[in-house]
């Protein structure tokens, strides 16, 4: 099983937002950990330490191991609870990860080889990037880091799609399963913005412009003409 990250942890007796609130107070954070058929336990984090590694993408895909005192649980990050105005976590829920147990993440999708691809090098195409991750499912110790899709061959106006991407053993995408086959990549031609009207286009249309209202006018003085 991969290991991404290890955090110490305290548990916690206080229940209550009366309770929550002096730990923040003191600088911790109240977080929950639950599932794997066993009872939610109330856990302590440090907040300080946590900033240190919140915004890194690769803690949201990892498993992260709690250890408190001489016991240890694997878990992923099911959800942060940041604060709406300051930069300050205020709950974390965490979900047990027990080895015979299948997980549901969302692992980051990395397109590799499309600047070096035909359609870029000798065809001009822009690269479009649909989806930047999606849901997995597998056993812990077949979680991968990220997943990857390699985009060197394409041409222009050529997309590749989920069923596109090689899973590594054991790792199914159940999006694929429903029949969601949806786009990773594509490669498609440079939108070209609408020129600017030249000169002699503009002077043109000017002259359009203004001769149209004029025309009922011309038409009455001929008919005022004609009665004469």
């Amino acid at each position: 099983m991969r290991i991404g990250f290890e955090i110490q942890a305290d548990f916690r007796d206080d229940q209550g937002k009366g309770a929550s609130r002096r730990l923040r107070r003191r600088g911790k954070i109240p977080a929950i950990v639950y599932g794997g058929k066993l009872a939610p336990r109330q856990i302590i984090l440090d907040h300080q330490n946590l900033l240190t590694i919140i915004d890194n993408e690769k803690l949201y895909t990892s498993i992260v191991r709690i250890k408190v005192g001489d016991e240890a649980q694997e878990v992923v990050i099911k959800d942060v609870q940041m604060h709406p105005a300051k930069n300050a976590i205020m709950h974390i829920d965490l979900l047990r990860v027990l080895p015979d147990e299948k997980i549901r993440i969302y692992l980051p999708i990395r397109v590799t080889g499309a600047a070096a691809s035909p359609g870029v090098k000798t065809q001009g195409a822009v690269v479009s990037t649909r989806i930047a991750d999606v849901e997995v499912v597998c056993l812990p110790k077949d979680l991968p880091e990220y997943l990857e899709i390699d985009a060197s061959a394409m041409q222009l106006n050529e997309t590749k799609f989920l069923s596109d991407i090689p899973l590594p053993e054991g790792v199914v995408i159940p999006q694929l399963q429903q029949g969601r086959n949806v786009a990773v990549v594509s490669l498609h031609e440079p939108r070209t913005a609408e020129p600017e009207p030249t000169e002699v286009a503009a002077a043109a249309e000017g002259a359009v412009a203004a001769a149209t209202p004029a025309a009922p006018a011309e038409a009455a003085a001929k008919e005022g003409g004609a009665k004469k």
